[in-house]
């Protein structure tokens, strides 16, 4: 039976995913920060051993070794799917630079590779051997035409170095790495005028996921399966 590890699973692209997948009789790991609140996901639980929720912080460096030792097998599919927006004040260059860059490149960026780091050896033990980052367009720097967000682009953009590093690293071991854009989606960080649901988003990522070989290994997608530009 197929495993994903999945972080950030208790709302929004991240609880999509656990859904589609314990649809699909995976077994998931859901990985979050106060399990005791994660009602939805809770809400999803097939009853037969297929989802456990566990705790994780990602904004903890420690908190990828911590759930190493709770988390047994081979994993199909690690999704590092955690992340933070960050602050209103990071649209002004004169306020953006500030403390909560640094905590929303913990989170967006160094987080994941800590994930990386403590989990590729049971990723590259599975049938599927998987690494799936959430990133976004906004990490591109070629399509920024717009400016502003210099927090989180900063951090996307961070996170797309580490995914494309990641991908040459860790070839040997058979392991795709997929640096994945969801799209403008419905959600609470996406908002309410975005043009993707989030079952759309996550189709298009599951398909990509699915079809994942050398080939794709180290690039960009979006969710329509979309090369973007670094």
């Amino acid at each position: 039976m197929p495993h994903a590890l999945i972080t950030g699973a208790n709302r929004g692209i991240g609880l999509e995913h656990a859904r589609q997948l314990l649809e699909r009789t995976w077994t998931i790991t859901a990985a979050v920060r106060d399990p005791d609140a994660a009602s939805d996901l809770k809400a999803l639980d097939p009853g037969d051993g297929r989802l456990r929720i566990v705790k994780y912080d990602a904004s903890d460096l420690g908190a990828a070794e911590s759930l190493k030792s709770q988390v047994e097998g081979p994993i199909d599919i690690l999704f590092a799917n955690a992340g933070v927006m960050g602050p209103a004040s990071q649209n002004d260059y004169r306020t953006a630079a500030s403390e909560e860059f640094l905590d929303v490149i913990r989170i967006n960026s160094v987080a994941p590779l800590a994930l990386a780091g403590a989990f590729a050896d049971q990723v590259a033990a599975s049938q599927m051997k998987v690494i799936a980052l959430q990133s976004s367009r906004m990490g591109s720097i070629a399509d920024n035409d717009s400016g502003g967000r210099y927090v989180y682009r900063a951090s996307k953009a961070a996170l797309n170095a580490v995914g494309k590093s990641l991908s040459v690293d860790l070839k040997d071991k058979g392991i795709t790495v997929l640096i994945l854009h969801p799209g403008w989606v419905r959600t609470d960080m996406g908002g309410p005028n975005g043009n993707l649901t989030v079952t759309e988003c996550v189709d298009g990522q599951l398909d990509l996921i699915a079809r994942a070989n050398p080939a794709m290994n180290g690039r960009f997608f979006h969710s329509n399966g979309q090369d973007l530009p670094w």
